[in-house]
């Protein structure tokens, strides 16, 4: 018998902020996206393992992890 599992990590854009950069220091739009990692049984996503939220600056292209909290009060258009 034979057992297939894994992991799978999937990423959602749940908007997009316009904001200052941490890194560059200037106002640009940054994507919110939310990237979830989930344990797989034979290619079926079950157990969610991991939630990460990352904003990316659209100006310089650096990521940053951001909370939930942070991802939910961010003033998203």
């Amino acid at each position: 018998m034979f057992l297939i599992f894994g992991l799978r990590t999937r990423v959602d854009r749940t908007g997009v902020a316009h904001l200052v950069c941490r890194n560059c220091g200037n106002r640009a739009a940054q994507v919110i996206s939310r990237r979830s990692t989930r344990f797989t049984l034979f290619f079926i996503p079950l157990i969610p393992v991991r939630t990460r939220y990352v904003q990316q600056c659209t100006y310089c292209g650096a990521q940053y992890q951001i909370t939930r909290a942070e991802a939910q009060r961010l003033p998203v258009g």
